[in-house]
């Protein structure tokens, strides 16, 4: 069984406002990566937020530490409910490939542009937390690397959204 995390803990200071609420073809960023989730996943939760169109759970081991908190926090949850593996998405990417477990699978392996997009085994939460426990940065790469993740070429391109400007030039671009 396959978990499905959004990361949505982000502060959004480039972006001014709460980007996961920020709107794309008359949906949420938010709606839109929990609808895509589902779409792949048994079940779906969003870390780092309180309230949302799916269960919220707390980034681990406490917000601010940037995305792997969110994933930790969607490991943990998988092992505490039986989940063989977590597949993870970033907020600001909406319109991801209907491919995208395909590409992904086996677990562990991410998308090489962006590594919050991944397939993860959950036996893998305890390598997260020993990173986010270090006094080392707390990055996506280093945790990939640790498990043993495969970077996973191809020729989607995720949107990454930090800027209204970067929403306004995708919604152009799709003719929205």
């Amino acid at each position: 069984m396959i978990l499905g995390v959004v990361l949505a803990g982000g502060l959004s200071t480039r972006f001014g406002s709460d980007k996961a609420l920020a709107e794309y073809g008359g949906h949420t960023l938010l709606a839109r990566a929990v609808d895509a989730m589902s779409g792949w996943c048994e079940y779906v939760v969003i870390a780092g937020r309180e309230t949302g169109p799916a269960p919220c759970i707390p980034d681990w081991p406490r917000p601010g530490m940037g995305p792997l908190a969110g994933v930790a926090a969607g490991l943990r949850h998988a092992l505490d409910e039986d989940y063989e593996s977590v597949l993870t998405c970033g907020v600001d990417s909406p319109n991801l490939p209907e491919n995208l477990l395909e590409l992904l699978s086996p677990p562990s392996a991410y998308l090489e542009t962006q590594p919050v997009i991944g397939h993860w085994k959950a036996n893998a939460a305890s390598i997260a937390e020993a990173i986010l426990q270090s006094e080392g940065r707390h990055s996506m790469l280093a945790f990939a690397e640790a498990a043993k993740a495969r970077a996973v070429k191809s020729a989607y391109k995720p949107a990454n959204i930090n800027r209204p400007s970067d929403l306004a030039a995708m919604e152009q671009r799709d003719g929205l």
